[in-house]
């Protein structure tokens, strides 16, 4: 079953297409990925699943039907904006939008409490929300999204602003919602979660798909003729070796992609004597490079 099915969607703001005939399907069960630059049209299309604008033209489906006749408790949405009301204890304001979502208010109480704990924010359930800081505000708001346990969750950028190991810490309660059969669709910029999370990805750039499918298929269809070196030295000359298509440059690390046929060998022979090499692999792209390489090409 696919979860959400968006069909030839487009939406323009002021006579500019902001999301030009998008088409992607989630499958149940699975962990998805948005992706694309500032601007993209991600969080476009993601208003467009939630209903908060409408599209121009295409079809919207959730859980098979027009979100409009879809039980709202259903689906725990993250918006881009963060928004909490500031004044309100935080258990408390937990506990009200629990509610709002369904919930009993003894169940909404005693799971936000369990959930502030897990989240390490336990120390802070009598403290207003404004009172903390931006990171712990974030995470006040992943809770109140998912404390109604929805079959489907949609956040928006929900790692931006946290620190590592607040990011593994949701990254594993993303985990756990998928391992319980729970939908997942988020958008990102962080292709490390990406590659540890998805099973399919969708890239948008200019309100456009340029790549979407399985990571599997994806990865497969950029090759695997790829070398990662990392080395002291200037390897400026690496771009000219014979072969090399082209290089993804991380300062002390690069990612040159072989043109089919070159021996991945031919670039340890040109670092040889001319760089101090730390490491050398032959390895796939990783989805960051190939979403630097169709965003830079697209």
């Amino acid at each position: 079953m696919q979860i959400v099915e968006v069909e030839q969607v487009v939406k323009s703001f002021d006579g500019v297409l902001a999301v030009d005939g998008v088409s992607f399907s989630v499958p149940a069960g699975s962990i998805y990925g948005l992706l694309g630059p500032n601007g993209a049209g991600k969080t476009t299309a993601i208003r467009m699943i939630m209903r908060i604008i409408l599209p121009d033209a295409g079809t919207i489906r959730v859980f098979g039907d027009a979100l409009e006749r879809v039980e709202k408790s259903r689906i725990g949405y993250l918006p881009e904006e963060r928004g909490l009301y500031k004044k309100m204890k935080v258990l408390d304001l937990v506990t009200f939008l629990g509610q709002i979502k369904r919930l009993d208010r003894q169940t909404a109480r005693r799971r936000g409490g369990e959930w502030l704990e897990r989240l390490g924010l336990g120390d802070s359930a009598g403290r207003k929300a404004e009172e903390l800081s931006k990171g712990m505000q974030q995470k006040v708001q992943f809770i109140v999204t998912i404390l109604h346990e929805p079959e489907l969750l949609i956040l928006d950028e929900p790692f931006s602003g946290l620190d590592p190991v607040n990011t593994n810490l949701l990254k594993d309660i993303i985990l756990e919602y998928r391992q319980k059969g729970h939908t997942v669709v988020f958008s990102t910029h962080m292709m490390d979660q990406v590659e540890k999370l998805c099973e399919s990805i969708c890239l948008i750039d200019k309100g456009k798909i340029v790549l979407s499918g399985t990571l599997a298929s994806i990865k497969e269809r950029f090759g695997q003729n790829g070398v990662t070196l990392r080395f002291e030295g200037d390897g400026a000359f690496l771009r000219d070796v014979p072969g090399v298509a082209s290089l993804a440059d991380y300062g002390n690390e690069v990612f040159l992609r072989l043109t089919p046929g070159t021996d991945p060998a031919r670039v340890l022979d040109a670092a040889r004597g001319r760089l101090v090499v730390r490491k050398y692999e032959v390895a796939s792209p990783s989805i960051h490079d190939i979403f630097i390489e169709q965003v830079s090409t697209g």
